[in-house]
């Protein structure tokens, strides 16, 4: 059986910051799905292609993706972007520009099969013990309206979209969900996304 190809696209929290390669959310997602009696047990494996750098915002996952070689279609597309936006006070209009050409690029990567994409939130790096002399308020809220956008454009666009706003700011009052830099979320927290992300990629997966 030919391997089943998927394409993670982001920053520092695709990448997996901090963590072993397989304790990445997509690495983590991709073996519960090779594990998965749905998809047969592990007789046929996944193979991922990761576009992501720490601090990149969507204006510069755009050109890393332009310096990559991209060879759709691909079975299942993530993409999740926005909080170096967030973090660097850029403007949220023209995060809603940028996300919307990135998610429409996601679709055609996808072979213009927009059920085969899956959005995810940005998490609250507020919580954290790197912001702890920030406003984790203003944080809060700014992740808040920057989530709104991307959710409503992933709506309009009929992907799916996956919530791990709330997963994140429980970290507040479990340390074991932060990685040893004091800022990004360890294999656990990324555990907790891609077991939220596993229901939908087995459904894409066994279209």
């Amino acid at each position: 059986m030919p391997e089943l190809r998927y394409l993670a696209l982001g920053d520092s929290y695709t990448i997996g910051e901090s963590v072993p390669e397989n304790e990445r959310w997509s690495s983590q997602l991709a073996e519960l799905v090779k594990l998965s009696p749905q998809f047969g047990g592990s007789r046929r494996g996944v193979d991922i292609t990761i576009i992501a750098r720490t601090g990149w915002t969507t204006n510069e996952l755009w050109e890393g993706i332009k310096a990559r070689e991209i060879t759709p279609p691909y079975d299942l597309v993530s993409l999740l972007i926005g909080v170096n936006n967030q973090y660097r006070g850029y403007d949220i209009d023209e995060y809603r520009e940028e996300f919307v050409f990135l998610l429409n690029k996601a679709i055609e990567y996808a072979g213009g099969d927009a059920n085969r994409v899956v959005v995810l939130s940005i998490p609250d790096w507020g919580v954290t013990p790197f912001a702890g002399s920030r406003d984790s308020k203003k944080i809060a809220t700014e992740i808040n309206l920057f989530n709104s956008v991307n959710r409503e454009e992933s709506e309009l666009a009929g992907v799916h979209y996956v919530d791990i706003t709330p997963i994140s700011r429980e970290a507040v009052n479990d340390s074991s969900l932060i990685a040893s830099d004091g800022l990004h979320p360890s294999g656990k927290m990324y555990a907790e996304w891609a077991n939220l992300v596993l229901p939908i990629a087995l459904d894409i997966l066994n279209k």
